[in-house]
Formats: C-alpha cells, sequence, structure tokens
C-alpha cells in the first residue's frame, strides 16, 4: 500500500457517524478519519464539507476549535481524526449536517483531495467496485440474508424530558452520576436552532431582575439568566410573562438545573451578554428540574478581573467588567429617585482598591445595596476582599463601576485572586498610599487607561460641532492652555468629609451631610469650577471638579480659600494668575445640556497630565509622516 493510502480517510466514516447521530460519553467509537474541504468561515465558526473518499456531508467546526483553524494548524484538505461530534438534521431542507465538537489533526494538508479510495483498494485487490449503498438499502439488505429470520431492527434512542430523567432517577434511587446513561445530556456548544429535543445540563450563574414592559400588544414582564455547562459554555436564557412567573422562583443562583422543550434563536447583539451566537427561550412548557447531586460536575461563577487602572477603555461602551478590590469604605444607604419612572430606589457607594494602588466608587443599586451592601457596612473596618461580576463603567468623577439587574458580588471569595489580595493587603497594601483611578489618567498607553493622544483633536473641531454628544458624551484629547479663569465665580462647594456630598448649615452648629444622615462639626471644601482653555485654533469654557482643578490650579480649595480670606487679596488673584498660561494634556468630555429650552454643548475636563515634551516631540513627528505619506 502505498504512502498516499496511508494517509487516508476512513472507509465509511460518514456512514458510520449518521449511525450513531450523537453519540454519549458511553459510546465506543470507532476510528474515524475524515478529509475537510471547502473550509470556509461561517459567522465566528467554520463550515466544510466532510469527506471519507465516497462520501460528503455539510459540516461545521464548534467556535471553540476556531483558534486551531486561525493558527494554521487546521487547514483545507487536511485530515481529522473525530473525536465528538452531532449529527443534526434541518428538516426545512430535509438533509443532515455534522457538527464538529472535539477532533485532532493527524494529517497537515494533503495536496488534493481523496476520491474514491476504498473502491481503489478492492481494485487492486481484484475485487469488483461497488457502488456505495445508501443506509436503507443495507438495512433491507440484511433483513434478506436473514433466511426467514426477521431480526430486530436497532432501538433507537428514545428523546426523553428532563423532567422524565428525574423521575426515572428518583424511581429507580439511581445515582446522580447514571443520569448520563438514560438520556444524553448535550453541551451548550452542539445547541441550534433545528435541533429538535434536547436536555442540558447548566448552573445558573447570572440571575436578572423581574422587568415590566409595556408595547403596543399591552404589558408584560420578563427576566433571563446567563447559564453555564460544564464545558463553561454560556448561554442567555429569556423568560416572558407566564414562563417568567413560573420559572423565577424556581431558578436560584448558582444551582444547577436539566433543562429541556427550549427554543433558540440567532442572538441579538444590541442585547448580547454572553459568547454565544445564540440565546434561548423557554416558556411555560419547558421543564427545570434541579439537579442537586450534579453539581460538583458544573464550574462556579466564572470571573474576569479587569484591574482598576486598566478600567479607562470600558469607559461608556457595552462591555461588562468584572473587579476584584479591597473595600476601603462604605457609605450609609440613600435613596434616588429615577426620572423615567418617578420611583426611589436604593443605592450605596463603596471604594475598593487594588494592587495597581487606584480605587474606583462602586454603586450598588437595589436589592444589592440593601443586602450585601450592609454586610460590608458592618465588616468595613476589617477592609474585606469583595469580587463584583457584571459592572457598567461610567464617567462620573473620570471613572466609576455601577451594579446591574445581573450583577453578582461575592465577600472574601474562595478564590487565588482573592488570598493574593490579601496578601497584599496585608504585607504593604494597607500603609500604600491609594490614588483615585479616575484623577489621574497617565498619557502612557501602558497604564491601560485611554492615551492623552488618543481621540487628539484641536478645539476648533469641538466647538466648531454643535451635534457632538447628543446621543451620550464624545471623548477627546486635546493639548490646551488655561487662558483665563473668572476671579469671582463660585469655585468650590462646602462638602462631607465622609462621601463627598454638598452639606447644609446644622441647627446648633455644624454641617448636616442629607447622604450620611449626620451631622458633622467640620466639612471640606471641594472645587467645582469653569475656566476658559485655548489653543492654536480657538478657545472654549470647561467645566472641571476636584481633583482635576487641583491639577490645574495647582493647591486644593481649602488652601484657596485661606488665601482669599486673608486681608491681602493680591495674594488670590496672584494664585490664579499663575494657573493660567500653563500647557496641558486634557481628557475632554462633550455633552448636550438643556437649558431654559436650548440645548448648549458642555465640555468637561476628566483627566488632566502635564505635558511630556519628549512624548509630544513624537507625537508631533507620527502626524507630519502622516501628512507626507498622504500628498
Amino acid at each position: 500500500m502505498n504512502a498516499a493510502i496511508e494517509k487516508s480517510v476512513s472507509p465509511d466514516g460518514i456512514s458510520k457517524m449518521l449511525s450513531i447521530p450523537k453519540p454519549d460519553s458511553f459510546t465506543h467509537l470507532p476510528e474515524i478519519i475524515l478529509q475537510v474541504t471547502n473550509l470556509e468561515p461561517k459567522g465566528k465558526s467554520y463550515g466544510f464539507d466532510a469527506s471519507d473518499g465516497k462520501m460528503k456531508i455539510k459540516a461545521i467546526f464548534s467556535s471553540r476549535l476556531s483558534s486551531e483553524i486561525l493558527s494554521g494548524n487546521i487547514q483545507n484538505l487536511c485530515l481529522i481524526r473525530v473525536l465528538d461530534y452531532t449529527v443534526n438534521e434541518i428538516p426545512s431542507k430535509s438533509e443532515k449536517f455534522l457538527i464538529i465538537t472535539k477532533c485532532e489533526v493527524v494529517s497537515p494538508a494533503l495536496e488534493k483531495e481523496i476520491k474514491e479510495v476504498v473502491e481503489q483498494e478492492e481494485s487492486d485487490m481484484g475485487m469488483p467496485l461497488k457502488k456505495p449503498k445508501l443506509e436503507n438499502e443495507v438495512k433491507s439488505e440484511n433483513i434478506k440474508e436473514a433466511k426467514g429470520l426477521i431480526l430486530k431492527p436497532k432501538q433507537e434512542i428514545v428523546a426523553k424530558s428532563a423532567a422524565q430523567i428525574v423521575h426515572e432517577q428518583h424511581g429507580n434511587m439511581a445515582p446522580a452520576a447514571r443520569m448520563a446513561m438514560t438520556r444524553r445530556v448535550h453541551p451548550l456548544v452542539s445547541l441550534n436552532p433545528y435541533q429538535g429535543n434536547w436536555t442540558i445540563k447548566v448552573r445558573v450563574t447570572s440571575k436578572g431582575n423581574m422587568r415590566t414592559y409595556r408595547n403596543a400588544r399591552g404589558e408584560g414582564c420578563v427576566f433571563n439568566v446567563e447559564l453555564t455547562d460544564g464545558d463553561g459554555t454560556q448561554i442567555q436564557a429569556t423568560m416572558f410573562n407566564e414562563a417568567a412567573k413560573k420559572f423565577y422562583d424556581r431558578f436560584e443562583l448558582g444551582k444547577v438545573y436539566y433543562i429541556s422543550k427550549g427554543t433558540l434563536r440567532v442572538a441579538n447583539k444590541q442585547f448580547k451578554t454572553v459568547q454565544n451566537d445564540y440565546e434561548m427561550t423557554l416558556n411555560e412548557n419547558s421543564e427545570v428540574e434541579e439537579a442537586s447531586d450534579e453539581a460538583a460536575c458544573i464550574p462556579e461563577t466564572k470571573f474576569k478581573f479587569v484591574p482598576i487602572d486598566q478600567l479607562g477603555p470600558y469607559v461608556n461602551s457595552k462591555d461588562l467588567v468584572d473587579v476584584i478590590g479591597i473595600v476601603q469604605s462604605v457609605s450609609p444607604t440613600t435613596s434616588i429617585r429615577r426620572k423615567s419612572n418617578n420611583e426611589t430606589v436604593p443605592k450605596r457607594d463603596i471604594v475598593v482598591a487594588d494592587e495597581t494602588k487606584k480605587t474606583v466608587v462602586v454603586s450598588l443599586w437595589n436589592e444589592l445595596a440593601t443586602s450585601v451592601g450592609q454586610e460590608l457596612h458592618d465588616i468595613a473596618d476589617k477592609s474585606p476582599v469583595v469580587a463584583i461580576k457584571s459592572l457598567k463603567v461610567g464617567d462620573f468623577q473620570g471613572i466609576s463601576l455601577s451594579t446591574l439587574g445581573k450583577s453578582i458580588v461575592q465577600v472574601n471569595p474562595v478564590i487565588a485572586e482573592s488570598e493574593k489580595l490579601r496578601n497584599w493587603y496585608d504585607s504593604e497594601g494597607k500603609e500604600t498610599s491609594m490614588a483615585s483611578v479616575g484623577s489621574g489618567l497617565s498619557p502612557s498607553t501602558k497604564s491601560g487607561a485611554r492615551s492623552m493622544y488618543s481621540d487628539r483633536v484641536s478645539l476648533s473641531h469641538i466647538t466648531s460641532n454643535p451635534s457632538l454628544g447628543e446621543d451620550k458624551p464624545a471623548f477627546f484629547s486635546i493639548r490646551a492652555y488655561i487662558s483665563f479663569i473668572k476671579p469671582d465665580q463660585t469655585m468650590w462647594y462646602r462638602a462631607c468629609k465622609t462621601c463627598n456630598k454638598k452639606v447644609t448649615d446644622a441647627l446648633g452648629g455644624g454641617y448636616w451631610c442629607e447622604g450620611c444622615q449626620k451631622n458633622d462639626a467640620e466639612c471640606s471644601l471641594r472645587y467645582i469650577m469653569v475656566v476658559k482653555v485655548s489653543d492654536g485654533s480657538g478657545e472654549g469654557w470647561v467645566s472641571a471638579f476636584n481633583e482635576e482643578a487641583e491639577k490645574i490650579i495647582g493647591c486644593s480649595a481649602d488652601e484657596l480659600d485661606l488665601l482669599k480670606s486673608q486681608i491681602e487679596e493680591n495674594t488670590y488673584q496672584q494664585r490664579l494668575k499663575e494657573a493660567t498660561w500653563n500647557p496641558h494634556l486634557l481628557r475632554i468630555s462633550v455633552s448636550q445640556n438643556e437649558y431654559n429650552n436650548e440645548k448648549r454643548q458642555r465640555m468637561t475636563v476628566r483627566a488632566v497630565a502635564p505635558v511630556d515634551f519628549a512624548a509630544e516631540s513624537r507625537f508631533l513627528l507620527e502626524e507630519i509622516s502622516k501628512m507626507k505619506g498622504s500628498q
């Protein structure tokens, strides 16, 4: 037999796969080697024609194998050994296709496609060439050869629901580990909208709040959960109205369930929260049964932590982040009134820090503020570790974080990152000075924050485009001079030393903080000012808050107030004069505010950094090179 035959496909490999369309872990699979032909991208996955030399079938690699294709390990015309697969049927087209979920490459790309290998081997041995028989023809021929004996056909696997599986298990008192023998549990990666019955075993790793909605068809309610299987694959499941009421209390965060009789559809990218091409819908006929004995088979909630000093690029984006940190302080609960429906919701702010020596404010909303928020408030003096999943990154005070209905908060979680963070804090972190991540975005891209040289524009680009920031704040970087600071403006406000909110004079002396609900003998001053900035293209007015204003003025608001209160007012004027005509790199947000029924453009300083003239020179040289290249 020549070398070409040795590097060959398995005879009747596809027929063998069609006879076992959905193998389970107890099925002994024969060795099946196929050739990949007509490999091409299909969305986030790759489709191909699988060939065994005689037959071909439309096939697709699961998305987890995309990295193997991108790396060049799997190529067109290569040979693969199939280790796990599913054969599905498309009812509308009456044809079958193959999903490869696990394989290994046994030969790199061959020079050409292998065809009729088996027939060629038989011809070399002097045997006649035979046309491959269809599967039903093979079955009928076997019956004829039985010489009068009626052979019982191979029993098909009966599709059973999750409820049936659990019922049979409990009736037979069988251990949970034997459930897969009764009915194959499908991995999430193998599901698609064309499948019929299936059962999945998943853990609820995120559970949203019940929400109400109103549209042209009336009012309704909806909630969703995120499900994770044993392979770590995730999918979002949504329930409406009767299904939402039926399953809301049944689904508990962290528990494992068998689920069947759901439907799949292509995921809406606008509301997509997990990496899956499909999303699941469960109706009132769907079946959900807890699999308490199977909990060890499914991984717990997985975090993908983002260091606090690398939150900059996520500001106002649709991407959610996970954060772990040491709790520095916890505020009392406050009530915030929503503009949309005039309802009041509880809110609590916590400040967390990590090994990057940066802090960030995390706002806990609704039940998280009153439950886990109160727990953190009671143990705040012990500096607990908190891990939070699914946070939205906003631009309040530079960078801030907020929980959503699907957010998960774990206090002192038993994970490696928590232990590492605790060891760092106990050994050196508690003695280290921390800075707010929003107060000093570095002009260096190495910080992970948005670079002062990204989105660089001139002032005229902003002021000449009044529509900027209409839908959401737009961010730009500028290099400008502080050209004027109006001396008689209100430049600061009296703030609570605990939560930095505005305080009022209290009866009997001192200051009353509405946020903390307490009197304090002292308060601090925090900047809230407007300054004029100028560059070579024009000028404009920008708002600056405390941390940014301190870098512009060169001293705190308390120090500047002390200078203003002195008899010689020239000292105060001199300090403001010294702050002008100094160059700064500024990160600016542009938004639209309505005043007296008139929309106005508002520019706010989000970060201030001194000009690094070496970096600035390199930036200008790059800009000059771009200009030369475009000529």
